[in-house]
């Protein structure tokens, strides 16, 4: 079995929520999901759990973060091109998603925006030239 990544999240409203990553290219798994959580597969071994903050609070005793008011991680995902950038960021925004928290960056070899879910999440989506990527990329934010 290939390693997998679950990151779990967070949501005040779980279909708002579920809404945006189907926006950002996930699909559902509906064996993993009910009414106090989602799991959406970004491939086959990234995934997603989108909880509510009662279930969220079944895991941890931890306080739960305004990510709208504090940043605990920048998560990335890649496009396959260039223009899948915006057309992934522009679906995303009009899934209850707001573009562009932080700004877009460009660096000839990579093409980045970010993309905040509905709870405050930020997403990179970013792309890099393949022929680019065994070159020096020290320094890039992604």
């Amino acid at each position: 079995m290939s390693k997998m990544i679950f990151i779990n999240l967070p949501v005040t409203d779980l279909a708002a929520s579920t809404g945006f990553y189907q926006a950002l290219g996930a699909t559902k798994n509906p064996q993993f999901s009910n009414e106090n959580a989602a799991c959406m597969m970004v491939t086959d071994t990234i995934g997603v759990m989108i909880l509510t903050h009662d279930f969220y609070r079944t895991f941890t005793s931890r306080p739960i973060a305004d990510a709208k008011a504090t940043s605990q991680t920048l998560l990335a995902l890649t496009v396959e091109a260039h223009a899948d950038v915006d057309r992934v960021v522009g679906a995303a925004s009009a899934a209850g998603g707001r573009a562009d928290p932080n700004p877009p960056q460009d660096h000839g070899f990579m093409w980045s925006r970010s993309v905040e879910d509905p709870d405050g999440h930020v997403w990179e989506i970013f792309w890099m030239d393949p022929a680019a990527a065994g070159g020096d990329t020290t320094g890039v934010d992604a």
